[in-house]
């Protein structure tokens, strides 16, 4: 596993120079993009990293997993399905053109900014902090660790910055596909991308999703399958925004991506994968961690697609 793992970091490094980071954040564009780490974590739970696997990152667009296996199992996926879709996208993650001229104006899926939103919006939480907390305390089960906390340096930041974001919210509920007050469901979803994880953490969280919501580090009970199921679906089918179709040609296993430079992937019955490393492509997802993931996909014969 390890040689395997080494082999994949080696490649990913190759290939940091043709990605950079996210600038459109202000924090984010003070990461290192010559970071590169790779964690596994099997459902026995042995676990095994290589590279920067002391460094951590906002997990950003990974947090949506969080908020949506949260809004499924407080609400039930028929409640949460009426209000976003299922379909990926061929649009940016933030995209507005696509929202405008589809009707009705539903967000095509949970796993894009609009989408994401608007499952925050119809939790049953009253205000930012409980909705937000909420999220934080699913992130650290799935991941198996209480330690985990948000960036909060990040998540000013990208509260300061987002307007692409609230013009999405304001559009939403100006056709009514979402109620309540825009800023503080907005509050709540900058404050959850900025939740930060080492990948080690994220391995562990794909592993969780991997079997069926039973965290192998803790043994619990985080989600039930059927949620875990269609979580998965939509790591393969949306889960890297606009690069969701290539990244399954390539790598071909469950997985979701953030502008802070993660992936976590979760490949059924065997365990979770993930890696680390801040040099993003044009559309938004880590160059490293893409070509790391082919390597180990084909080497450790893990693909599912």
């Amino acid at each position: 596993m390890l040689q395997a793992m080494n082999e994949a970091l080696a490649r990913g490094k190759k290939v940091l120079h043709l990605g950079q980071v996210a600038t459109y954040i202000p924090e984010l564009g003070k990461a290192d993009p010559n970071t590169l780490a790779i964690a596994t974590c099997t459902l026995d739970g042995k676990i095994s990293q290589v590279g920067d696997v002391d460094k951590k990152a906002t997990i950003q667009s990974i947090s949506k997993i969080a908020s949506l296996g949260l809004a499924i199992s407080e609400l039930g996926e028929e409640k949460v399905f009426s209000k976003v879709g299922v379909d990926p996208t061929a649009d940016p993650f933030n995209s507005i053109m696509r929202l405008e001229m589809r009707k009705p104006h539903r967000p095509q899926n949970p796993l894009i900014n609009a989408g994401a939103i608007v499952v925050l919006s119809i939790l049953p939480y009253h205000d930012s902090n409980s909705r937000f907390l909420a999220v934080l305390n699913l992130v650290r089960k799935l991941c198996g660790n209480e330690k985990i906390e948000a960036n909060e340096q990040v998540y000013l930041s990208e509260k300061a910055t987002s307007d692409r974001n609230r013009s999405l919210a304001y559009f939403l509920r100006s056709v009514g596909a979402m109620e309540g007050d825009i800023e503080d469901i907005l509050d709540s979803y900058f404050h959850q991308c900025g939740i930060e994880c080492s990948v080690k953490d994220l391995a562990v969280m794909g592993a969780t999703l991997a079997n069926d919501g039973i965290n192998p580090i803790t043994n619990e009970k985080v989600l039930s399958p059927r949620v875990c199921v269609l979580i998965r679906a939509l790591m393969a089918t949306c889960g890297l925004y606009d690069g969701s179709g290539e990244f399954a040609v390539r790598v071909g296993i469950p997985a979701k991506s953030g502008v802070g430079g993660g992936i976590v992937g979760a490949v059924p019955g065997k365990m979770g994968v993930a890696t680390l490393g801040p040099a993003l492509d044009d559309k938004g997802n880590s160059v490293g961690g893409i070509e790391a993931m082919e390597y180990l996909s084909e080497k450790l014969k893990l693909r599912v697609l």
